[in-house]
């Protein structure tokens, strides 16, 4: 594969993550309170990696929506941690979000059948 093919793929694959972190981010958040640096590990063993420069910037802006909340626990091992979990507007964000990722699988599963 030329370099410039391989570029074109690689800036495809890293939009098509971007635009799905949001949702992945709810998803992981959805399970139990986490702190960041857990979500940023949930997200590295689906094969989503995802940096702490794009992580703080998203959750604030998710917080700012009230999609999330947080509050401060102390730790074990150094300075208390920021704990992030839904907020009823959040879990129903999160619901309509399954609903469209459903609608867009089956819509992509269509079309990939549909070229065969």
């Amino acid at each position: 594969m030329p370099n410039e093919n391989k570029t074109s793929l690689e800036n495809s694959r890293a939009q098509m993550r971007k635009g799905l972190l949001e949702y992945c981010i709810l998803l992981v958040i959805s399970r139990k309170k986490v702190y960041a640096s857990d979500i940023i590990a949930s997200l590295r063993t689906a094969d989503l990696l995802v940096v702490e420069g794009t992580m703080y910037p998203l959750l604030s802006r998710l917080k700012n929506d009230g999609l999330l909340d947080y509050h401060w626990q102390e730790s074990k091992s150094g300075p208390p941690r920021k704990y992030y979990e839904l907020t009823s507007h959040g879990k129903a964000m999160l619901k309509q979000l399954d609903g469209t990722w459903e609608m867009l699988q089956s819509s992509i599963n269509a079309l990939r059948l549909a070229r065969a």
